[in-house]
């Protein structure tokens, strides 16, 4: 591989990897030894690229407007454009709004000719915009609570008409054609469940947090999910 694909590859992983990345996973990347991998990072900070950390402990790449701008492939530039595009499809403007602000800040900073590519793309989604009843939640109380993993007081009416108010530990939300949903570390029933957004007639910050328990407890829901999948297919 010549040297400069292989350090076009090492910036790219730098990137695209959750940070810090540890050198095994860097090497796997770009194909190349450990040994050389360290000879490519010494390269590319002498060339002036911000990277910290070290073998052993793993790298994270600071990002300097002197450094040559991302490069995307003409398909992953059509794959951006129409995943934003297709927001309007969750109901949800604030998230839109983001997705187009984000858009136009990468595309801000491609090469003319990636630029021009952003804005003639082939692929669109003229699916219509969901329309979603108002809900009683606040949608940003809930992303910031997912987020900051902060516990929630919730006043829930579920599909049968009976309203519990609970602790629960929000993970995540998720969005189909007919509803909102968010799974949640339900402390009433010490298990995962899954609310219906048009359920929660009330939601609040009760002040305590459940750091750093949110990763966990996703990894063993997906654990469970898949073990339900496959015994149901024996």
């Amino acid at each position: 591989m010549a040297r400069t694909d292989r350090l076009f590859r090492l910036m790219d992983a730098l990137r695209r990897l959750p940070a810090p990345v540890t050198s095994a996973r860097l090497a796997s990347e770009t194909g190349v030894s450990r040994r050389q991998l360290y000879r490519d990072i010494a390269t590319l900070r002498a060339g002036g690229a911000l990277i910290d950390g070290e073998a052993g402990v793993g790298y994270r790449l600071t990002e300097d407007p002197a450094l040559p701008p991302q490069s995307f492939s003409r398909l992953e530039i059509e794959a951006l454009v129409l995943a934003v595009g297709d927001l309007r499809r969750t109901g949800d403007p604030a998230l839109e709004a983001a997705g187009q602000s984000a858009l136009a800040r990468i595309i801000a900073t491609l090469p003319d000719r990636q630029s021009r590519q952003a804005m003639h793309t082939v692929l669109r989604s003229f699916r219509p915009p969901q329309v979603r009843a108002d809900y009683a939640v606040d949608m940003a109380l809930l992303r910031r609570a997912c987020w900051e993993e902060l516990a929630l007081e919730v006043h829930y009416r579920d599909l049968n008409g009976k309203v519990t108010e609970r602790e629960v530990w929000p993970l995540g939300i998720s969005y189909s054609e007919r509803a909102l949903m968010m799974l949640v570390w339900c402390c009433l029933r010490q298990d995962w469940r899954i609310f219906h957004l048009s359920g929660i007639e009330r939601a609040s910050l009760n002040g305590r947090s459940f750091r750093p328990r949110r990763v966990g407890l996703l990894r063993d829901y997906a654990a469970r999910q898949a073990a339900s999948r496959a015994s149901t297919k024996q």
